[in-house]
């Protein structure tokens, strides 16, 4: 599943981020979090696991999309599907204890500072969505 052709100093771990992590603390320079939304339900215990296994002066970097679906110009408020589609998932997360919404409550900021985390930085990014209509 990962590369085989890593530099010497690098290696990929997989693991149940949402368990107790079995590393040492101190343990890594960089830890790398993507696409977690729906399989965490506890995000502050997440980052602040993170935080005791990172070495100081270590870096994390979570990169988490929002779910809700939206346009620029307003046209998916009107688009019965897709207020349905966001109605659905907020739905499930609240059902399942699952979180969806780890963009729109600022969450991964907010658990980071909790966990101990500084010089904290945000990027938000568009991902764009094309669909061509059947001629």
């Amino acid at each position: 599943m990962q590369p085989t052709w890593t530099p010497a100093n690098m290696s990929f771990e997989v693991d149940d981020a949402s368990l107790p992590w079995t590393w040492a603390e101190n343990r890594f320079d960089f830890i790398h979090i993507r696409y977690l939304i729906g399989a965490i339900q506890d995000y502050p215990a997440l980052f602040k696991q993170a935080f005791d296994h990172t070495k100081p002066g270590g870096w994390l970097e979570s990169c988490e999309m929002d779910v809700e679906l939206r346009c620029d110009d307003g046209t998916a408020d009107k688009s019965p599907a897709w207020r349905t589609w966001n109605e659905l998932f907020n739905e499930s997360g609240k059902k399942t204890g699952a979180v969806f919404t780890v963009v729109a409550d600022d969450i991964q900021r907010k658990a980071a500072a909790a966990a101990g985390y500084t010089d904290i930085q945000m990027k938000t990014f568009k991902v764009r969505y094309l669909a061509r209509h059947r001629p």
